[in-house]
């Protein structure tokens, strides 16, 4: 097992069927306490119940630093240690440049990248006084490739904030003996996309992703657990691209 006696912090997992929980039920496996953050703390506290006993689900909103350093105080008090974050917290929105007005612009670059700082701030101070951690975070293809399938420009350019903010905090914390990377999905099959592909939109999406097939869950989790784990102990300010090659550069 990867991740035995590890405490690893997974935000954003409280949905069934996201890349979040995948990832919990996979850190798990591989023997680590997982501490599920999420803005709905009902659900989090249950998805922690369905992977045992021993690990913890608490509510976070990322997007608020008083939030997120009460969460990480928790892990904390509860686990002793923090030696994993997965930065999964986030939202998107299909709409067009032109009609993104300064709510929807405020809500996306808030969760998707705000809450990526703020949370990662928070589990500095005890993985800096440990000299030891491993931070993930999510990106996106749409980052890369100047927007995706169903994510507007300001998810784009949350997702593009990312991976600059990512490799910021790998050169600043690499000192401190803590790795940051970042993950790059395509087109994952999760509950934020289920029904919003039609039949012949598939078709044309599978026609440009060389793998033939959209991507699972645990596709993203399996590289999440690499950068997690001490198989990736020489990589930080890293991108790995999980898209079945519908993007290859």
């Amino acid at each position: 097992m990867l991740l035995t006696g590890k405490t690893a912090i997974i935000s954003g997992a409280a949905g069934p069927r996201g890349i979040g929980f995948a990832t919990a039920k996979l850190f798990a496996a591989h023997g680590a306490r997982v501490a599920i953050l999420d803005i709905d703390g009902e659900g989090a506290q249950r998805i922690a119940l369905e992977l045992g006993s021993q690990h913890l689900g608490l509510a976070c909103d990322v997007t608020d630093k008083a939030s997120c350093l009460r969460a990480v105080d928790g892990v904390v008090k509860a686990f002793g240690q923090v030696d994993i974050l997965i930065n999964n917290a986030g939202v998107t929105q299909a709409i067009k440049v032109w009609d993104i007005d300064e709510a929807s612009w405020e809500r996306v670059l808030d969760v998707n990248l705000r809450g990526v700082l703020l949370l990662s701030q928070a589990v500095m101070g005890p993985m800096r006084a440990r000299k030891s951690g491993a931070i993930a975070c999510m990106s996106s293809v749409s980052a890369q490739r100047g927007g995706g399938i169903l994510g507007g420009a300001h998810y784009s350019a949350a997702k593009a904030g990312v991976l600059g903010l990512a490799k910021a905090m790998a050169r600043e914390l690499g000192g401190d003996g803590i790795r940051v990377n970042c993950v790059t999905p395509g087109l994952i099959q999760t509950d934020i996309n289920a029904g919003k592909i039609s039949d012949q939109k598939r078709v044309e999406i599978l026609a440009g992703i060389p793998l033939n097939r959209l991507g699972v869950p645990l596709d993203v989790a399996n590289a999440f657990l690499f950068l997690a784990s001490d198989l990736s102990s020489y990589l930080t300010g890293a991108v790995i691209d999980v898209n079945g090659g519908m993007l290859i550069h």
